[in-house]
């Protein structure tokens, strides 16, 4: 057999076995690189991932997709806001991103009405609540922000309705409109539950209709909930990203973690 022949002999040998392993149910995952675990949950070990074709964008770049759980009144879910936003940035010369956010309630049962911020994360958090203040300014600081806990805190449903009804037009207005959120709250003492609040962040990412669709208490609830049974029912803390449905990440982590996560995932 000429060396011709035995290269196309490997490279038909190397085809059937792939599609051996991906039609059958027993070993559905290839060695492509190695990922340190660190990284990632909910993967024993990383160097695998699992075939299937990867989703690619109109501009012919491929495509992450990010689903993010997270409460509007979560410190770490505007950390880790900013640091994916980062890597989004530092990446956008390779991909393409479609980012979705989806609720998840810190304190289901927060009054609406709203109670004094300070004083209900030193009820909360005890001796401890001091600290956690000190070490969020620090963070905050970094990002050239000034962390407040002025103001008030409660419920958070009618922001997250808010934000459903955003990324029903838009995700680009439901990506800024967190944004806005998360600023407002925890760099300018205004109230989550405030409906003015939420217009006046509807105004600056150019949503319309917000108004009219907050309107009525009964819009958006039922999806809110489906999403939070959907996406976040299982989750015992936020923020909680999924990388084009298969790689997993919890908490405000690193722009360098979120690079690599984009990489991985687009093998």
């Amino acid at each position: 057999m000429g060396q011709t022949e035995k290269v196309n002999s490997y490279i038909s040998l190397f085809k059937a076995t792939m599609l051996s392993q991906i039609l059958t149910h027993d070993l559905r995952w290839l060695a492509v690189d190695k990922v340190s675990s660190s990284l990632f949950f909910n993967q024993k070990d990383c160097r695998y991932i699992r075939v299937m074709a990867l989703p690619v964008s109109n501009s012919g770049k491929k495509l992450i997709q990010i689903d993010v759980s997270s409460d509007t009144v979560c410190p770490w879910c505007f950390v880790g806001k900013r640091n994916m936003d980062k890597a989004i940035a530092a990446s956008k010369d390779r991909f393409d991103f479609e980012i979705r956010w989806h609720p998840f309630f810190l304190e289901p049962s927060a009054p609406k009405e709203g109670v004094n911020k300070l004083q209900f994360y030193r009820e909360k958090f005890g001796s401890q609540a001091d600290g956690i203040h000190a070490q969020m300014a620090e963070i905050f600081r970094g990002f050239g922000l000034e962390y407040s806990m002025a103001g008030l805190t409660g419920n958070t449903l009618d922001s997250h309705r808010l934000l459903y009804f955003a990324g029903q037009h838009d995700l680009d207005k439901q990506h800024n409109l967190t944004e806005e959120l998360f600023l407002g709250y925890f760099t300018q003492a205004k109230y989550i539950g405030d409906r003015e609040f939420l217009l006046e962040c509807a105004r600056k990412v150019g949503l319309e209709g917000a108004a009219d669709f907050l309107e009525d208490p009964n819009n958006g609830v039922k999806e809110v909930n489906e999403e939070l049974q959907k996406y976040s029912a299982n989750l015992t803390g936020v923020p909680y990203y999924v990388i084009n449905g298969r790689y997993k990440l919890s908490g405000g982590r690193p722009t360098e973690v979120f690079q690599s996560a984009f990489e991985a995932a687009a093998k």
